[in-house]
């Protein structure tokens, strides 16, 4: 007790003996927390936040040695702290890289640098387009006719692309319908759609590793895992159901209805999608949780809704 009161006496001591604090110190400060904080909500929201609480009870554990001068422990932690490092990054690399690209998908940067031509103001395709999307969606869901439709917004969707069959056609309802008939070549797996055109059928797209619920298939994990680690839309219809979902930015809108999804698309068409504004880290900026379905009462709503089209 009396060591660490000592240590407590000089670090005072050193705090007195620091130089005056500047302007841009200040700055520098909140500089760091502000990104601190944010890196904290991030680790939150992710499987890192469990390693991070196990980090921090070895940390306790170092500084109670340190305090007691347990030199064998300190000898091994100094000497196992470089390997400690790096096996951290190697086990968070799938983080970090989630990270690194919503940072990277964000509006500030976004005016200088763009994967495609597209004018933001001209929309991402055209109201015929969009129309016709709603239309084989609706179709689709009348006779439970299962379909995976992923269209991209500024992350380019080139490696998943490759996955699949070069279509290259203009977007029609009678096109998307046909591509996803049952017992046909190209129904197993996603459709991508590029501004007004299908570029490619039978995509295979990553699986969300996210908490769906039970009575979601493959279909529905494909759509949401690709809108984790994307800025697109998937639109999904239920083979089982006849549903009809959206998902965007991890999260999923089940049950939609014709009228909902026709609002979606305008709102994507156009960048208003909730949280296409203001600057925020890490995609902490979404008030709902990721893959997370409506409440109840709007599941309900749509259910009826995609009941009746």
């Amino acid at each position: 007790m009396q060591e660490l009161i000592r240590r407590i006496e000089n670090y005072l001591t050193n705090v007195q003996s620091l130089p005056k604090m500047r302007l841009t110190d200040f700055i520098e400060i909140l500089i760091i927390a502000f990104l601190l904080y944010h890196i904290m909500l991030w680790l939150k929201h992710t499987r890192a936040w469990a390693l991070f609480k196990g980090l921090i009870v070895i940390g306790v554990f170092i500084v109670i040695a340190e305090i007691f001068h347990m030199s064998t422990i300190l000898w091994i932690v100094r000497n196992v702290m470089g390997i400690a490092v790096i096996a951290i990054v190697i086990i968070l690399q799938p983080e970090l890289r989630k990270a690194l690209e919503e940072l990277g998908q964000k509006n500030i940067l976004a005016a200088f640098i763009t994967n495609s031509g597209r004018s933001h103001i001209e929309g991402l395709f055209s109201d015929h387009t969009l129309n016709e999307i709603v239309r084989a969606s609706v179709e689709m869901a009348k006779i439970r006719t299962g379909a995976l439709i992923v269209i991209e917004k500024d992350t380019t969707l080139r490696d998943y692309e490759r996955t699949g069959i070069d279509v290259d056609a203009i977007v029609s309802s009678q096109l998307l319908i046909n591509i996803f008939e049952k017992n046909t070549p190209l129904h197993d797996g996603a459709v991508i759609i590029r501004g007004d055109r299908v570029i490619s059928a039978t995509c295979y797209l990553p699986l969300s590793e996210n908490r769906l619920d039970k009575d979601l298939g493959t279909r529905h994990r494909a759509g949401v895992g690709i809108s984790e680690v994307t800025d697109s839309l998937t639109i999904i219809v239920s083979e089982e159901t006849g549903n009809i979902s959206t998902a965007y930015r991890g999260r999923l809108d089940r049950a939609v209805g014709q009228a909902k999804l026709k609002e979606t698309l305008m709102h994507f068409q156009h960048h208003e999608m909730e949280g296409e504004t203001g600057v925020s880290f890490f995609g902490m900026n979404r008030k709902d949780d990721p893959a997370k379905p409506n409440d109840q009462k709007g599941h309900d709503e749509g259910k009826k809704e995609a009941g009746s089209v």
